[in-house]
């Protein structure tokens, strides 16, 4: 595809092993690939092998070039690795290897397993440095020779030139000496054809590869490029592109930079000069993006030296020929996709493009390319697998193709306004072939709305010039710019109320269908208590301890108290006791009094016992009296420490009952050094006075922490790992690795699903010199700068432990598990109360976390099923989220008081995460609502699932209650509304004056004679009548506003007062009211 290979070409992709190099042959491959070359060989003999007697294959030295050799891919093929400047020469019993002595010690493991399992000799000969290698080479022809019959048929590979002084002289050797040549090309090319499980995984991965690039570099850096109007040239796209190839975490892609290289330096043409050869070349022109414009990407990837191949058109502003060429082009292309079946010949899978070319446009069927692509694998086009007319080949389950179908040399409408006439269209993906059907392994969008960009022309306006045209002195005027084909531009707001109604659809069918399918419904909350075991003092009177006299004796071995009752000592198990305490009097005598757990009484634990002896009489409290106070003391404080022991272990042994049983962990021992980070502390910490830090290695199958205490150590499983967190320290004290577990482990005999290791990255520092020191103190900027080095080295040494974890679970055993380091992300970050105090929350790629401060906070977002905002209103500054798990059975999840400046950021967050958030402006009563579902679930579902919930369809319900919403309280409300009606009444009362002169005279000599206070007497009676008598419209009205003001949340006892004085006004003479 190209004349020279990119600089970041390496081994295995590239040359022999060198010193030091510590790669293997895989004997496992090699065994089964050098038996599939002899059954090959011998099954097809006479029809693709020439009847050769024996396989000569000679590889060049090595090269920077990029090139694809049969000889090459042969190397690879069977060792996994290329063998430069080597003869190889196969024959019925042995195989004869001329190179050099690096290359030579790596071939010395092939010949016992190939002597032990094929019964084929292998003979390795050495070529001294300096040396042109003719003795072995004439050893080599002489065993061709004693091989059989003469003359001899010795099959190469024609078409390779000799390269090198050692090839030249075995080309010549051989061509001299009496054999027959043949050609074993397409022998090679049948052998390679069909790809084992190793190959396919490895060209899945090289395609993968290609599709993420595309993605996630190409397609945004050209949209980048068209909505800022960029200069930018195909070489430097190319470069973009090839760094990206080969550093995969550019495009998001986790696979060793090592095992990856180009299959070709990457192509992009524009601006009419189109060529859709494998080894067209991106040059240094501008990218073209003006009206009509075309632009051709093509990126091919390669893993482990497995090549595919990716290719896609975009149109900007296309003509009407452009847009029904590619529709065309598009049909064509899926067509020979799917014709790809095995059994079939390859000139079908041609003739069914071709055949929708001449079904939709005829006219362009001499513009479609003559091939519709090749065979792919270790070679990017695999000869002998050319998908055209005439190539009647046979197609084979486990096949690997690279269909390519193009449109060259189109020419625009004479009215276009592309400044280029003539234009090319290509498409290109990488395809198995399957039993069941072709897998497509590059799935970039190829549909016309995704591909096309429109530029929108607003002449009405006025017209700004654009950037000129590359190649031309006339302007183009843009307005404004809509990509993937928009019709109108859409505000963020409404595409997101739009992806959430689409979300709304989707969440309420999933709800139904899995509600159907639960029939347990709610269920019991509460998990079934477990029974403690009997408690006994003494199993055989025997155990008895020897009596002291009439005392009160604590027996710390057999866990029991001996009380002195009725002259005799009567056995207690401490497990028994609820209390003890120890009293005094005026008489200096000392009581001890101890309260047993009793059935029936409140806070008492259930016990077995209980249900065996239902008619027994238990022993509910017992009192000593003792004149020896240190005596009393000292048997209270034995018997509560015996109890605290006893309940301490059966709560530990209660909560290990309900631990999942895990496997061992396999220490690394001396297969491997494990990856390791010392000096950490562990949350929770263990028991202790004095804590001391620990070491986290990473083992086998999992990770081990441990301390300089014997026994103190802490086992966390690779799969039983949920979610790993790495948080580096930014604006946090500490850096931080988390796992979240999938089921509790003891931690210091605690239960817990979340353990988490830290350092502390600075000290906690306080001046004692009382006075402020300068910024500009030498002191103090020493320290600033040795705190940010021990900052920046804590995050990188955990950042380099996260990221060598990360490789090991990117192995094939660990893959099922899905395991990644996740890294909260700050900017997203909001605060709110998920417990009891404010904290900063930061979502991650696959939850909601809070995990600096302890309880920590973290919310799997596969196991949400909806998200409610509650107390969103205008005036508010506060609201509570309130998330609703898949689980209906588990409690709903509420973050508190989060500021409402937080509120557009969480929404745009839910959006992006696809999920289904709704806003209610009351907190609802959720546990009463799951109930709800779970005992009806078919009335759910048939009343519209969550809509319930949905803001707009409440407020168009409550009719005018939308404008008693906005953030006042009923009660201010009443106050205005009333005004309104005083001012209209006093108006119409100065309208009225001439008419009602005298009334109005007599009522201000009324209001003249009384004071302030008993007009608001007078106003107070005046309720309390008309409350008690008045039934008019208009005052249960203002009854029911009052009800409702004092139901709403944030309604005090001040509301109250404010209904009140509003009444009071009410009931003034109006003109009094205006003045107050």
């Amino acid at each position: 595809m190209a004349d020279s290979r990119n600089s970041n070409a390496r081994a295995p992709a590239g040359g022999p092993p060198r010193a030091g190099n510590t790669y293997e042959i895989d004997l496992k491959n090699f065994i089964s690939r050098t038996k599939a070359l002899y059954a090959h060989w011998n099954e097809h003999s006479a029809d693709l092998w020439g009847s050769a007697d024996s396989l000569a294959v000679a590889t060049p030295p090595g090269s920077e070039d990029l090139r694809y050799l049969k000889s090459s891919a042969l190397t690879t093929w069977l060792f996994g690795y290329e063998f430069p400047d080597t003869i190889m020469v196969f024959t019925s019993k042995k195989i004869h290897f001329l190179t050099s002595k690096t290359k030579a010690s790596v071939l010395e493991v092939v010949k016992k397993p190939a002597l032990d399992e094929l019964r084929i000799d292998v003979a390795i000969y050495v070529k001294a440095k300096g040396e042109d290698g003719t003795g072995h080479m004439d050893a080599i022809l002489r065993a061709i020779v004693g091989n059989g019959k003469e003359p001899q048929v010795v099959g190469h590979i024609a078409r390779e030139a000799p390269e090198g002084k050692l090839l030249e002289t075995w080309t010549e050797r051989l061509k001299n000496a009496n054999f027959q040549l043949v050609d074993i090309t397409a022998g090679l090319s049948d052998l390679f054809a069909v790809k084992d499980g190793t190959e396919i995984i490895n060209v899945k991965k090289a395609a993968y590869l290609a599709y993420s690039v595309m993605k996630n570099v190409v397609v945004p850096k050209l949209e980048n490029v068209i909505d800022e109007e960029k200069d930018v040239t195909h070489s430097s796209l190319m470069d973009l592109t090839e760094k990206a190839i080969v550093e995969p975490t550019k495009a998001n892609v986790k696979l060793r930079a090592e095992n990856v290289d180009i299959c070709y330096p990457p192509i992009f043409q524009s601006g009419g000069k189109f060529d859709l050869k494998p080894s067209a070349a991106s040059d240094d022109e501008l990218l073209t993006y003006d009206p009509a414009s075309i632009i051709i990407c093509a990126v091919g990837a390669r893993y482990n030296c497995y090549c595919s191949n990716v290719a896609r058109t975009y149109l900007i502003d296309a003509t009407p020929l452009q847009s029904k060429a590619y529709e065309v082009l598009l049909k064509a292309h899926e067509a020979a996709i799917n014709a790809l079946r095995p059994g079939k010949h390859l000139n079908t899978v041609y003739q069914a493009a071709l055949s929708v070319v001449e079904k939709e446009a005829p006219e362009l069927v001499d513009k479609l390319t003559k091939s519709a692509g090749t065979g792919i694998g270790i070679e990017f086009r695999e000869s002998g697998l050319n998908i055209n007319a005439r190539n009647d080949k046979v197609l084979r389950s486990e096949m690997v193709f690279n269909v390519s179908l193009g449109f060259q040399n189109l020419e625009c409408e004479m009215e276009s306004r592309s400044k280029n006439k003539k234009f090319s269209l290509l498409l290109a993906d990488t395809i198995i072939v399957k039993e069941q059907g072709p897998d497509i392994l590059t799935k970039c969008s190829k549909s016309v709305k995704d591909v096309a960009y429109s530029f929108k022309e607003d002449e009405e306006e006025e017209e700004k010039p654009r950037k000129k045209s590359r190649s031309s002195g006339h302007e183009n005027y843009i307005t404004k710019t809509a990509l993937r084909s928009d019709d109108h531009v859409v505000s963020k707001e409404e595409l997101r109320k739009q992806h959430q109604a689409e979300l709304a659809r989707q969440k309420n069918e999933e709800t139904a269908r899995r509600l159907a399918g639960d029939s347990s419904g709610v269920g019991d909350r509460r998990s079934t208590a477990k029974t403690s075991s009997d408690l006994v003092a003494y199993k055989n009177i025997n155990d008895v301890p020897q009596p002291r006299g009439l005392m009160i004796q604590v027996d710390q071995k057999n866990e029991s108290l001996l009380l002195p009752i009725y002259g005799s000592l009567v056995p207690f198990h401490v497990g028994t006791i609820r209390t003890v305490s120890n009293q005094h009097d005026s008489n200096q005598n000392n009581y001890i009094r101890i309260i047993f757990n009793v059935p029936g009484t409140p806070f008492t634990p259930h016990d077995s016992n209980t249900l065996k002896n239902q008619g027994a009489i238990y022993l509910k409290e017992v009192s000593f009296r003792s004149k020896d106070s240190k005596h009393s003391s000292e048997v209270v404080q034995a018997i509560k420490t015996l109890r605290r022991q006893v309940n301490a272990r059966e709560s530990e042994r209660i909560e290990r009952a309900t631990l999942v049983t895990q496997e061992k962990l396999q220490l690394a021992g001396n297969k491997f050094k494990p990856l390791r980070l010392s000096d950490l502390w562990i949350r929770p910490q263990f028991s202790g006075r004095k804590r001391i830090p620990g070491t986290l290695e990473a083992h086998s199958n999992g990770f081990r922490y441990s301390t300089t205490r014997p026994g103190e150590h802490v086992d966390v499983l690779f799969a039983n790992i949920k979610h790993a967190f790495f948080q580096p320290a930014e604006k946090e004290m500490i850096t931080v690795l988390h796992f979240h577990l999938h089921n509790h482990i003891m931690v210091a005999n605690k239960k817990t699903k979340d353990v988490q290791f830290y350092v502390e990255v600075m000290d906690v520092v306080q001046s004692l010199g009382g006075g402020r020191r300068s910024a500009y103190d030498p002191d103090e900027i020493d320290e600033e700068q040795r705190e940010r080095a021990r900052k920046n080295k804590i995050n990188m040494d955990f950042n380099h432990f996260a990221s060598r974890v990360n490789d090991t679970w990117q192995q094939p055993q660990f893959a099922s598990l899905d395991l990644e380091f996740d890294q909260p992300l700050r900017e997203l970050g909001f605060y709110g109360v998920p417990h009891k105090t404010s904290a900063f929350i930061i979502p991650t790629s696959s939850c909601l976390v809070e995990i600096t401060e302890t309880p920590f906070f973290v919310v799997s977002l596969s196991e949400i099923e909806i998200v409610n905002l509650e107390r969103v209103g205008f005036g508010q500054k506060n609201f509570d989220m309130a998330i609703i798990f898949k689980d209906f059975k588990k409690d709903v999840l509420r973050v508190d008081s989060i500021p409402t400046s937080s509120l557009e950021g969480i929404k745009e967050w839910l959006d992006t995460t696809d999920i289904k958030y709704y806003e209610s402006k009351l907190n609802l009563n959720w546990r009463q609502i799951l109930k709800t579902i779970t005992d009806d679930p078919q009335s759910f579902v048939e009343e519209g699932g969550w809509e319930f919930l949905n803001l707009d369809g409440s407020d168009s319900e409550s009719g005018g209650s939308e404008e008693s919403d906005k953030g006042y309280e009923p009660s201010d409300v009443e106050v205005e509304s009333e005004s309104e009606e005083e001012d209209s009444d006093s108006a119409s009362l100065v309208e009225s004056e001439d008419e009602d002169e005298e009334d109005s005279e007599e009522e201000e000599e009324e209001e003249k004679g009384m004071t302030w206070d008993e007009l608001e007497r007078e106003a107070t009676n005046a309720d309390r009548e008309h409350g008690a008598e008045s039934d008019s419209e208009e005052d249960r009205k203002r009854r029911k506003m009052r009800a409702f003001g004092k139901s709403r949340p944030g309604t005090s006892g001040g509301g109250s007062g404010r209904s009140s004085g509003s009444s009071s006004m009410r009931n003034m003479p109006p003109l009094k009211r205006k003045h107050r």
